[in-house]
């Protein structure tokens, strides 16, 4: 084997594939931030989040509860009700 060639021809493969997987972390990490984000800020959101991904506002309203942050849930529902009537 020549000094020239590579005794690992796809460490630089490798390499580019790790920076793609962090990049794609990075945006799912900053997406979920600005998702939760987003939820924390305004109630009509989460209630546009109600009808179409009633998971995703679950998972929310779950992280809170985890936090010790209770109360949201119950003040969506009475809004929302009383948007209805």
């Amino acid at each position: 084997m020549s000094p020239q060639m590579s005794a690992n021809p796809l460490g630089p493969l490798a390499r580019k594939l790790m920076k793609g997987v962090i990049v794609v972390e990075l945006l799912g990490v900053f997406g979920a931030y600005a998702l939760f984000h987003k939820m924390n800020n305004s109630q009509e959101f989460r209630n546009t989040m109600n009808n179409k991904f009633p998971s995703v506002l679950e998972v929310y309203y779950q992280s809170n509860e985890w936090a010790g942050v209770y109360g949201i849930r119950e003040q969506d529902h009475e809004a929302w009700s009383a948007k209805r009537d």
